[in-house]
């Protein structure tokens, strides 16, 4: 089955931000997201899930114990289970990105305090 932001099950979560389902199941989900200027996820951890961040356009701060990662188009980053994060959009313009995580995140989330 073809999947696109037209086809994909779509949701918005936080301050406008979208999230479409290209692919779910238990052991993964790819998920494509936009992130509006000035936006940003709560600061949470996963206990199971590895998930790789990829940007198709903008710029995503992820900001990680280990400081802040700029990561651009065509770039990656990997967030490790048990790895506290937060998505951030500190640009000017809005960020499109997949999330693609394994196992699949659904109940695996818990937020944290900010710090």
């Amino acid at each position: 089955m073809i999947r696109d932001r037209n086809t994909a099950e779509h949701y918005v979560w936080g301050a406008n931000c979208d999230g479409w389902m290209l692919a779910g199941g238990p052991d993964l989900s790819v998920i494509h997201e936009r992130m509006p200027p000035g936006t940003a996820e709560a600061r949470h951890v996963h206990a199971r899930a590895r998930q790789v961040f990829f940007v198709l356009e903008g710029e995503l701060t992820m900001v990680t114990a280990g400081g802040c990662l700029r990561i651009g188009p065509q770039q990656s980053a990997e967030i490790a289970p048990g790895e506290p994060h937060q998505a951030r959009n500190e640009g000017p313009s809005e960020v499109f990105f997949l999330v693609i995580s394994s196992p699949a995140t659904r109940g695996d989330r818990t937020d944290l305090s900010e710090s």
